[in-house]
């Protein structure tokens, strides 16, 4: 499979490229030359299929040849080394949980998947890679555990000051070893502002290789597109019309889903589901796409005001905004809104949810209210006890702390405080 970038002034490239480039030469993201379809069989008989066969026929067309199947099949398994649960709340709700990985959240899949690409990558080769990450929250613990002790390959991540949780601040910068932590007097904007600035120096990338483990990495994005298949072989025998709401900041998740239904998984729709950080919601309504800087909010790992991935949800739709429009909807909720969802659903349900879950919980109720006969699936993106604080001041109940939360805590914060692009630039050169 060769890669192009969406903006085409770039040569084409392999997925190996991609992979270690992260970003094409023109600043575009890279993008499949072709999606070819899965044979409909495939859906149909889904629930005779492991969750490691599934992903391996699903990601096959994306990786060859660069990886052969014997190696992408042990990839695939490494990655996929615990559960997918959905969990029904009601007969029109239930919530896929993405957090029994790791660093307890969705991202896990994608980091895995990648930092074993690259490993495979690197297995002969005495050049280091540097993969520069900015995170809004979960994406710096997820990449920090996947690439921890990788051959060949540093991590320096660029998280926002004081807008992270404690917990996902903890699981980023108490690792050690080949994993470096920035802690940036800025947003997240800016992180991830600095890390693209970074890609396109010549004077940096001329003494050193640079990457991305942001999902604009087709290594960390596509995975993501297995879950959206799990949970269609958990409930395709219960429910006709299945609908995923999924919380969204960056887009690469709601966008993996979007590929999933290019693959032909029988997907009627997608919800967009954004706390303050609205510019796709007002874009469905206006037609006007434009980025704002964002702003900060209890779900902060969807605190994006220019979400990278948008681009690549346009090149799926050809860039027609009917047709998108027909497959997309978006609502925006307000951090009151979030808390009085996450309250709702432990009196109504005996279910946790962190604030993200909320959203997408949210996204649900309101496009139920049009569509009463769908059955939507809310993304549970992060475990709720990495948002401890908001969660228990809300439903006021102590909660117990999981195996890989408690063994962070107690783990001594290491990270270099920095301000501006020079900063990153002479920490990446020292």
């Amino acid at each position: 499979m060769n890669y192009y970038s969406l903006n085409h002034k770039a040569p084409n490239t392999t997925f190996v490229n991609a992979v270690v480039k992260g970003l094409a030469p023109d600043k575009g993201l890279y993008f499949p030359e072709s999606i070819t379809p899965l044979p409909k069989a495939f859906f149909d008989n889904i629930n005779e299929l492991s969750n490691s066969e599934i992903a391996f026929t699903a990601i096959k067309q994306f990786v060859s040849p660069e990886i052969p199947e014997d190696v992408l099949k042990t990839i695939v398994e490494e990655t996929l080394s615990f559960d997918f649960p959905v969990v029904k709340l009601n007969d029109n709700i239930s919530t896929l949980e993405l957090f029994h990985g790791p660093t307890m959240a969705f991202k896990d899949v994608g980091a895995r998947f990648m930092a074993r690409c690259l490993g495979y990558f690197n297995k002969d080769n005495d050049n280091e890679v540097t993969v520069l990450v900015a995170t809004s929250g979960d994406t710096g613990g997820a990449v920090a555990n996947g690439f921890l002790g990788v051959k060949g390959v540093n991590v320096v991540i660029l998280y926002p000051s004081g807008k992270v949780s404690d917990i996902q601040e903890k699981q980023l910068t108490t690792l050690g070893q080949n994993i470096k932590a920035l802690e940036v007097n800025g947003t997240f904007d800016d992180c991830q502002a600095m890390v693209k600035t970074a890609f396109l120096d010549e004077s940096l990338t001329s003494k050193m290789q640079l990457t991305s483990a942001n999902s604009i990495n087709v290594a960390r994005w596509l995975p993501q597109l297995f879950y959206f298949m799990f949970a269609y072989k958990q409930l395709h025998k219960k429910y006709n019309d299945i609908v995923f709401s999924v919380p969204s900041g960056n887009f690469g998740n709601i966008c993996a889903g979007m590929m999933a239904q290019q693959l032909g998984l029988p997907i009627k729709h997608f919800v967009a589901s954004n706390n303050a950080n609205n510019v796709v919601t007002r874009y469905l309504i206006s037609q006007l796409y434009e980025p704002k800087p964002s702003v900060q909010t209890i779900s902060n790992a969807m605190d994006v005001g220019a979400p990278s991935n948008f681009i690549r949800i346009e090149e799926i739709y050809k860039n027609n905004f009917e047709s998108l429009k027909e497959n997309l909807s978006s609502y925006s909720f307000t951090d009151e809104e979030t808390k009085a969802a996450m309250l709702e659903i432990y009196k109504n349900y005996s279910y946790v949810a962190d604030p993200h879950g909320a959203v997408g919980y949210l996204g649900c109720k309101n496009y139920l209210k049009e569509n009463p006969e769908a059955h939507c699936v809310f993304l549970e993106t992060a475990h709720p006890t990495k948002f401890l604080d908001v969660v228990e001041e809300v439903i006021k109940e102590e909660q117990p702390l999981p195996e890989q939360i408690q063994s962070v805590m107690g783990k001594e914060k290491e990270a270099t405080v920095i301000s501006t692009y020079e900063d990153l630039k002479q920490f990446l050169l020292n």
